[in-house]
């Protein structure tokens, strides 16, 4: 039965309709988590192009996590000297950090392989193919585990063949390698100390003042980039291109496991296509700069470039073999990830050999000087 409206009514109909349109049109006011902080700590100068690199993909993470996540990266030594990253980033002094898995190769020789010798002549974007698609990334998860590092490890950006180096004199010929006072890290520690030469394994932001001090004679570091911006044109003239001690290196993004693990599963998948997608910038942003500086450092800083003689890369092939066999003998895990590199990289590498066309071929054609 219908009741009648009377003006008491009316009038409290017209209370309740207000009262519930206020509740629906009000905002909800929901309680919003402060902002995750993660302190980063590259391992390179301020002023390297690797430290810029270690900012893109902080950037990518920051951008993508919208204010809920901000990556803070901090120049090598900002917290920790270069070489103790790792123990840093495992015991959450630092939440995380960018590096390289060689600079590790104290803690077991195993990690030099990541970066250090010719991984049986997989070029270095390969070698990340064998990481996540050949058994790469669980052996060196257990190699971690092995020492007690309890960290997660992303690896990206395939590097451009490291030159030899830079020399106050040229070499033409194995024989003045002996004696020679030279910086390099990882595994080509042991291969140019076979070669003969007196090795010391400092980190990037010492090798210059070494290298005008005369406490070396000689250095490598990685990049046209990065040797420009360091000042190795400053202190040296002369710089040999092409080796095999460190053909197919990559950078390591390291997460402290507690800090990454407390994460959100949406935070963790932006981690990890923060990754890829710097992987991938890096290569093409590396093409452009070190294209760039290295006709910098032809031109305006009158430097000489030699192709390192190829006598000198088969004494590097050479040594390497006597390397290798030592650490296996020594070192389970070492023989492990070789191992696992070579069947990989016999498979991998036909593959490329035979499809890959000579693109020197075209380049000669349109940019060879005549003769």
């Amino acid at each position: 039965m219908t009741q009648p409206t009377t003006p008491r009514r009316r009038s409290l109909l017209k209370g309740a309709a207000v009262a519930a349109g206020a509740s629906l049109s009000a905002p909800m006011v929901m309680a919003q988590a402060a902002p995750t902080t993660f302190r980063f700590q590259s391992t390179w100068p301020a002023k390297d192009i690797f430290h810029e690199f270690a900012l893109d993909f902080a950037k990518k993470v920051n951008d993508m996590a919208g204010g809920r996540l901000k990556i803070d990266v901090l120049p090598s030594g900002a917290v920790v000297p270069a070489f103790q990253l790792l123990e840093a980033v495992n015991k959450g002094t630092l939440d995380g950090g960018h590096g390289v898995v060689a600079y590790h190769y104290g803690k077991n020789s195993a990690l030099a392989l990541w970066g250090s010798g010719p991984a049986y002549g997989m070029d270095p974007n390969m070698v990340l193919s064998w990481h996540y698609y050949g058994g790469g990334k669980a052996l060196l998860e257990e190699i971690y585990k092995s020492i007690n590092m309890d960290v997660v490890s992303y690896l990206y950006g395939p590097m451009p063949t490291q030159p030899l180096g830079w020399f106050k004199k040229p070499v033409s010929n194995i024989s003045q390698m002996k004696g020679l006072k030279y910086r390099t890290v990882g595994l080509a520690v042991d291969l140019f100390a076979d070669l003969g030469a007196a090795v010391n394994p400092l980190p990037g932001g010492e090798i210059v003042p070494a290298l005008d001090r005369g406490l070396i004679d000689a250095a490598e570091f990685n990049n046209a980039s990065s040797d420009r911006a360091l000042g190795f044109p400053d202190v040296a003239k002369n710089c040999m291109l092409q080796s095999f001690h460190q053909s197919g290196e990559q950078f390591e993004i390291l997460f402290n496991r507690s800090k990454y693990s407390a994460l959100p599963q949406d935070l963790k998948s932006i981690i990890d296509y923060a990754v890829q997608a710097s992987s991938a910038d890096f290569s093409w942003k590396a093409i452009d700069r070190n294209s760039k500086d290295y006709i910098d450092l032809k031109t305006k800083d009158k430097v000489n470039f030699y192709k390192t003689p190829d006598a000198i890369l088969r004494a590097q092939l050479d040594s390497w073999d006597k390397v290798i066999a030592k650490k296996s003998s020594e070192n389970p895990l070492f023989r492990k990830v070789l191992d696992s590199q070579k069947e990989f990289a016999q498979r991998a590498g036909q593959w490329q050999r035979d499809y890959m066309v000579d693109f020197g071929m075209a380049y000669n054609r349109y940019f060879a000087k005549k003769a």
